[in-house]
């Protein structure tokens, strides 16, 4: 049974930081491109960042420089360091994984909320 489970979302300042994790059961996790998405109410789901199962990252421009994603490949286990946290971060953030020979996202985790308010 595949699950990726979300974690450490919560209640923050403008200016705070937060790191989320993302753990895998049921597939060959390091076989698998993972992704952090986010979803603003109101809004549509964007991409966050990616890391490649070799290890390469990406980042959407609103995100680079604060934002970090990381993998540990022992623990199945993704990582988003946010820093700088704005209140326009405020979302659900959604964990994806996708196969390395796949176009299409192939799981996603049930998300986390994330608040930045004062």
């Amino acid at each position: 049974q595949v699950q990726l489970v979300e974690s450490g979302g919560g209640l923050v300042q403008p200016g705070g930081s937060l790191r989320l994790s993302c753990t895998a059961s049921g597939f060959t996790f390091s076989m698998f491109h993972m992704s952090w998405y986010r979803q603003a109410p109101g809004k549509e789901r964007e991409l966050v960042a990616q890391i490649t199962f070799g290890g390469s990252t990406t980042y959407a421009d609103s995100m680079k420089g604060r934002f970090t994603i990381s993998r540990d490949n022992s623990k199945n286990t993704v990582y988003l360091q946010m820093n700088s946290l704005k209140p326009e971060d405020t979302a659900v953030y959604y964990c994806a994984a996708r196969a390395y020979n796949s176009a299409t996202i192939d799981y996603w985790g049930k998300g986390t909320l994330v608040t930045v308010s004062s």
